[in-house]
């Protein structure tokens, strides 16, 4: 759909309402870059010391964490840098979606290392399968889908108080801090998520989202790493 023959519509995929500047771009891929070498150098610093010293058992769970992390803003990177094409509204899609699958990413490490317990099985199909239903809508039907979708994310991202006594029981207090500091730096910038008429709008939301992102890996590395060796 288009305004005329030369302008893309503003829709749930495109900035053409208030397209960014060249400076809020250039902002906005700096800390999208800081954040992606970031989560490479970190995430690979946690996987070999977790291999060969700390956690060889939760390699798998922390190996799909990492994954998801740098997937998810490694997607982001591209889908905000590109220009508005067909190309990137599939971009706008796998980052919607990359989005459920990273917060069920981030789940795994801390669930895998609790006791087994109903309540902890359930959580973890719930968070699971929350995202997987969340990623099936996303790539799917994106347009209808809209910013309900951000309920979600933090519905499933905080579904997490349902074993917050297992989690303060079995993680040092440090760890479990940093994680839900996280979580308060997520759900704070959200607020400029949906402030689009701010200048460096999107700049500053992904500067909350990299806090975030880089206080759970903090908290992940504390817990497999620091307080095991």
């Amino acid at each position: 759909m288009t305004k005329d023959s030369g302008t893309v519509a503003y829709s749930w995929w495109s900035r053409q309402q208030r397209p960014f500047s060249s400076g809020e771009l250039l902002a906005d891929g700096i800390v999208h870059g800081v954040a992606i070498a970031g989560a490479m150098i970190a995430g690979a610093f946690l996987l070999y010391l977790a291999w060969r010293h700390t956690a060889p058992d939760q390699v798998p769970a922390l190996a799909l964490y990492v994954t998801t992390l740098i997937t998810v803003l490694g997607v982001s990177c591209a889908y905000n840098m590109w220009p508005v094409s067909p190309i990137k509204k599939l971009l706008a899609r796998l980052d919607q979606a990359a989005i459920f699958l990273f917060i069920a990413g981030t789940y795994t490490p801390f669930l895998a290392v609790l006791n087994q317990t109903t309540t902890v099985t359930v959580l973890t199909a719930i968070v699971w399968g929350a995202a997987l239903v969340g990623m099936a809508l996303k790539l799917l039907i994106p347009e209808r889908f809209g910013r309900m979708a951000i309920l979600l994310y933090l519905g499933i991202g905080w579904s997490g108080v349902a074993v917050f006594k297992s989690l303060a029981e079995t993680l040092p207090p440090t760890t479990l801090w940093l994680i839900v500091a996280g979580g308060i730096a997520y759900s704070a910038g959200i607020i400029f998520h949906l402030w689009e008429k701010m200048k460096f709008q999107n700049a500053v939301w992904h500067g909350f989202v990299t806090v975030g992102a880089g206080l759970h890996l903090w908290a992940v590395f504390d817990f497999m790493v620091i307080n095991r060796l």
